[in-house]
């Protein structure tokens, strides 16, 4: 059912990651020329609804988007995407379902499945002024499997321990530790100077996560922020467990690593605390969070604001700021079509607020693909 994701990323990352004025070939392919920097108009002046961000984008790529961002717009199909594709991949098989799947959404949301099919999307999002951040699609939702021979198949067999946690059942144990000892395979790749960031899950989840990365922070970020973890911004104990985790960097010595993002689970808190008759652990309003921006004096100008999307998705908005001149970055995924579908199906149903509400993008799509429609007439014409 799923193929090992093992792209060889000693390679990938010898792309640079900023973007250059000089065009770029990969693979016989010419890339379009990194846009230009306009550091002239203020960011308060900053827009966002020029169609002619979608300029580097062939007439291909605008279709696609167009099409995919229209299926999007159908809460229904948004809601049980998982139940579609799963019927459609029993009807179709699996070669089918590819066939159909990977020119369309899987084009628009992964970057390929090979590493020369990575390459070159690192590469063009490079020459646009976009930085990536490469993103394993493992969505899996276990539950109480183990799910151990997928896990040994992407990492050596472990030696089996002895040692127990005290609440935990013998099958949980061994569980545990082995999820341990593959965290501490990944976090040796520090050594090698590759950052691993942890991502945050739900409430019920982050306690565990934390503690579990902090140690790795204690063991591997002795001369280097390598281990990062997230902090939810969209919690309200977010602020007082990132000082948390200051003040134990400070008294254990270590650098301590932080990926501050906003959260993507707000509607199933927000209905687990209601469930379960808690508080509801989310920040009321974005607003809120604006205005104690400003109340901190943070200044939206001087670098320590970066801007971050998926990997087909706001490109209105990623062009514009990178043509700007801010730090902008696309999480991309990889991996084959069977290895991403749960990966597609989990981004649509985090945000499906953000799908049903790409009208904005999908009107300035089309004006753009009129736009060219019209130069090619006009084109025309003058030849006849």
């Amino acid at each position: 059912m799923s193929t090992l994701l093992r792209p060889m990323f000693h390679r990938i990352s010898s792309v640079r990651l900023l973007g250059t004025a000089a065009p770029r070939t990969v693979n016989g392919s010419r890339l379009p020329m990194a846009p230009s920097k306009d550091d002239s108009i203020p960011p308060e002046k900053l827009t966002f609804d020029d169609p002619s961000a979608f300029h580097v984008k062939t007439f291909r790529e605008l279709l696609r988007a167009l099409g995919v961002f229209q299926l999007c717009s159908f809460p229904v199909l948004v809601n049980n995407c998982g139940k579609l594709m799963s019927v459609a991949r029993s009807l179709l098989g699996k070669t089918g379902f590819s066939m159909i799947l990977r020119p369309s959404i899987y084009a628009q949301f992964v970057a390929g499945e090979s590493e020369a099919e990575i390459a070159v999307a690192m590469e063009k999002m490079n020459s646009l002024g976009l930085r990536t951040m490469l993103a394993v699609p493992i969505e899996e939702d276990l539950g109480e499997s183990t799910g151990e021979r997928r896990y040994d198949d992407n990492l050596e067999a472990m030696l089996e321990c002895s040692f127990h946690f005290p609440g935990l059942t013998q099958s949980e144990n061994t569980h545990f530790l082995h999820g341990l000892r593959r965290l501490n395979k990944i976090g040796e790749t520090s050594f090698l100077k590759v950052r691993v960031l942890v991502d945050a899950e739900y409430t019920y989840m982050n306690p565990a996560l934390s503690l579990v990365t902090m140690a790795m922070m204690k063991k591997f970020n002795q001369k280097g922020a390598w281990i990062w973890n997230t902090y939810q911004c969209y919690l309200k104990e977010s602020r007082s467990l990132l000082l948390d985790a200051i003040g134990q960097s400070v008294s254990q010595s270590f650098c301590l690593g932080v990926k501050l993002v906003r959260g993507a689970y707000m509607d199933k808190e927000r209905m687990l605390a209601a469930k379960e008759g808690r508080p509801d652990p989310i920040q009321p309003s974005w607003k809120d969070t604006n205005k104690r921006m400003a109340e901190l004096g943070i200044d939206k100008n001087c670098g320590s604001v970066c801007f971050g999307q998926l990997l087909g998705m706001c490109d209105h908005v990623s062009l514009t700021l990178a043509q700007h001149g801010f730090s902008v970055y696309k999480s991309v995924p990889y991996g084959s079509v069977d290895d991403t579908v749960p990966y597609l199906v989990r981004r649509a149903q985090e945000n499906r607020t953000v799908l049903q509400g790409i009208r904005k993008e999908r009107d300035l799509l089309r004006q753009e693909m009129k736009r060219r429609l019209k130069e090619r007439l006009m084109g025309y014409r003058k030849k006849c």
